[in-house]
């Protein structure tokens, strides 16, 4: 068996490494110059920025299982138990106890909101568990709140920043069900995996370089910069078209985001209905700014919630072990802020900024990074495609195929080893 992976991304790296395990000859063809796909490292004035600042969650267990499988740093995640700071406003923080009394624990004694609050929080979350945390039909999040009786401070503090880290998309339009699978993975199993695990390295440091090391030494092949240019439907597999050669391969995962899917599949006529079901997709944006301060400015914690103005979160990488004064703010989902000009969107950051933290100094120099599409709108009931398609042997990887994770590192990583093993199912 010899397998193509298109596209070098988290869910293409996952499903090359699941196969390089099991002995199968894998080539990876990637367009760009470096792995990652949309979370890759980025240089800047002699920085190392990403693409996209990235929270990850200790429930992420396929993305640790590889990342400990393919020998990446062990001191790569700052790990930290759940606690989601809004200085000023609210505060929550789990002490180390079993799940999910460390949740519930954490709800009873948050700052920020009133008695009643705590005790109607509690009792949503007892609620879902009752109910498995599944819905007889998926609603909206904001829909699910309002019928919980979650508004105020407690949806504005807790649930809604919650909802946009993990979904990215708005609560009005937010998939409760997907919503609902990250907290009852994160919150309800075991207390470590509600820990936050903040990266201390780049993305493409993080795990794909580490796992193209791996890949390598089993025998596969990392072409970075081949931008596969069509895929053609041959007699026992496929030929993958490139501006260099045509390869053969029986089997092919593409891992390319599902907005290019169609510019490779047009010769794969059994294709369409899937094709189909992709252009049915919205997007939604996230923006990263990275502001340079003096070394000397520093940040209560690694990471703080802002609210009321355009920041969402802000990470103080000098406590990551990165660069001292250099801090990122996030801003996700669509809004007003896209209309900005990129120095005033720098310069509002900055004033938010300086409201929460007092009077900061001129930043030396900002960068923003806008991915226009980063992640697929993840709303109520959205049809997405499985693993294995319509044409034999023929197989789709990435964070949008079907599954229980919205638009995730965890939900891209899952995706590729299911169709791995899809594969080695197959030859059985």
């Amino acid at each position: 068996m010899n397998v193509a992976v298109i596209g070098g991304g988290y869910a293409g790296i996952a499903a090359a490494v699941e196969l390089a395990q099991a002995g199968i000859a894998v080539t990876v063809y990637e367009s760009a110059r470096q792995l990652g796909g949309r979370a890759r490292r980025v240089e800047y004035r002699g920085e190392t920025l990403d693409n996209g600042q990235h929270l990850l969650l200790g429930a992420y267990s396929e993305l640790l299982r590889l990342m400990a499988l393919v020998g990446a740093e062990e001191n790569a995640l700052l790990r930290i138990p759940l606690q989601l700071e809004f200085p000023g406003h609210f505060s929550l923080s789990a002490p180390r106890l079993p799940a999910p009394l460390h949740l519930l624990y954490a709800l009873a004694t948050v700052r920020g909101l009133s008695t009643a609050q705590r005790l109607a929080a509690i009792r949503f979350m007892l609620a879902l568990r009752r109910n498995d945390f599944r819905l007889a039909a998926d609603i909206s999040v904001a829909a699910l709140l309002k019928n919980h009786r979650q508004t105020g401070e407690i949806r504005r503090y807790l649930w809604e920043p919650l909802c946009l880290a993990a979904l990215n998309t708005p609560l009005e339009n937010a998939s409760a069900q997907v919503f609902l699978n990250v907290l009852r993975d994160s919150f309800t199993r075991r207390r470590a995996d509600s820990d936050m695990l903040l990266p201390r390295v780049d993305a493409t440091r993080l795990f794909p370089e580490p796992a193209a090391r791996y890949i390598a030494q089993r025998g596969g092949e990392i072409r970075l910069g081949t931008p596969v240019r069509s895929i053609v439907k041959q007699e026992g597999g496929f030929s993958v078209v490139t501006d260099e050669d045509a390869r053969h391969f029986n089997q092919v995962v593409c891992a390319v985001p599902p907005q290019r899917l169609a510019g490779l599949a047009d010769k794969l006529p059994e294709l369409a209905p899937t094709l189909n079901t992709v252009s049915q997709f919205s997007y939604q944006p996230i923006y990263s700014l990275y502001l340079r301060y003096p070394a000397s400015i520093t940040l209560p914690s690694p990471l703080l919630g802002m609210s009321g103005g355009l920041t969402q979160w802000v990470f103080d990488q000098g406590q990551l072990g990165r660069s001292k004064g250099l801090l990122t703010a996030v801003i996700s989902t669509a809004g007003a802020h896209e209309k900005l000009e990129r120095d005033q969107l720098a310069l509002r950051v900055h004033q938010e900024l300086c409201g929460v933290f007092g009077n900061l100094p001129p930043p030396l120099w900002i960068e923003v990074i806008a991915e226009k599409r980063a992640t697929f709108a993840c709303t109520p009931g959205l049809e997405r495609p499985p693993q294995a398609t319509p044409s034999h042997n023929f197989y789709l990887a990435g964070d949008y195929t079907a599954g229980d994770y919205p638009a995730t590192l965890e939900g891209a990583i899952r995706s590729g080893v299911k169709v791995a093993r899809i594969i080695l199912n197959s030859e059985k």
